[in-house]
């Protein structure tokens, strides 16, 4: 197996990749911050849910696409915040993504939120991506 070096960006690749091919559901290599990204997606009706299963001793994630009539709720995604370029943003400046028909999600100090939940409760925090 190939070492990672932004296993966040694997993620929502895959997330992607399987929004585009019509994949039901999808496995990732499960982290806490990977879970917390998920609980996002599902709060914002991304994803139908997410679990946690454990196959020959390596947790991963299982994480359920949502569709409607027939097309994936996801459009596109893009990573905002590299290993290489971290982007920061303060809790008056959120981003906001297509004019508010999309989410920034922000890793702050009281954990993984939306950029828009962010903002209402004055927190900064790292831009992770934006999702619309």
């Amino acid at each position: 197996m190939a070492v990672l070096t932004d296993p966040i960006s694997d993620f929502l690749t895959r997330f992607k990749n399987c929004c585009r091919a019509g994949n039901e559901q999808f496995l990732a290599p499960y982290s806490r911050i990977k879970a917390d990204i998920a609980k996002v997606l599902q709060e914002e009706g991304y994803i139908w849910g997410f679990e946690v299963v454990t196959e020959s001793g390596h947790p991963q994630l299982k994480v359920k696409a949502r569709y409607v009539d027939g097309r994936p709720v996801l459009t596109d995604l893009k990573r905002v915040s590299k290993p290489g370029r971290r982007v920061y943003a303060g809790g008056q400046e959120m981003p906001r993504v297509l004019n508010g028909l999309g989410i920034a999600i922000v890793s702050t100090s009281k954990g993984v939120m939306t950029g828009a939940s962010a903002k209402r409760s004055q927190l900064g925090g790292e831009v992770l991506a934006h999702v619309w």
